[in-house]
């Protein structure tokens, strides 16, 4: 008897199932912090901004941006630190004290293609630029319904369309 059950000990048993992971957490509305919305966008107030894999110093740096004005999507907030995600999908989190509220956008497009930027809100108006994909420009204002976005670059200043650039959501009105 002792031979049998040393052996039925030594029988493999069926694997158990793995615990199913926790569902993620909903996207929140709102900041936990700041009450603002969420998702929202911002900008990389600096020319060097260090992504880490979590809220503190305590986690690696997994990316340096190197773009002052880069815009950036705010998905989540935990104290001092707001998870972003970039215009690539590359997502992380950054010291709240290195983003900014001017809004900007980044010119979207395939290589050498180019973006006019126009004179009016108008398909027909003439370009006072021609930007390439990757460009950043400073939003100045979008109207709530409207296709266009006033924008800047530089000394120019003119018209794009929302869907040419990414940093501003559909329906988002800026002023």
């Amino acid at each position: 008897a002792a031979g049998a059950a040393a052996g039925a000990a030594a029988a493999p048993r069926p694997a158990e199932p793995a615990p199913a992971a926790p569902p993620p957490d909903p996207q929140p509305s709102v900041g936990s912090v700041t009450n603002l919305p969420l998702p929202r966008f911002a900008a990389l107030r600096s020319d060097e901004v260090n992504l880490r894999a979590g809220p503190g110093t305590r986690f690696p740096i997994e990316w340096t941006y190197q773009r002052r004005e880069l815009p950036v999507e705010i998905t989540r907030e935990f104290e001092l630190w707001r998870r972003i995600r970039d215009p690539e999908g590359t997502e992380g989190w950054v010291h709240q004290s290195t983003l900014m509220g001017r809004r900007s956008a980044i010119v979207r497009g395939a290589p050498n293609s180019e973006t006019s930027l126009r004179r009016r809100a108008e398909a027909e108006s003439p370009p006072v630029a021609r930007l390439r994909p990757g460009v950043v420009v400073r939003l100045r204002a979008c109207e709530p319904r409207s296709p266009w976005c006033e924008a800047q670059v530089g000394e120019h200043r003119g018209f794009i369309l929302r869907s040419e650039v990414w940093g501003v959501s559909a329906d988002e009105e800026i002023k």
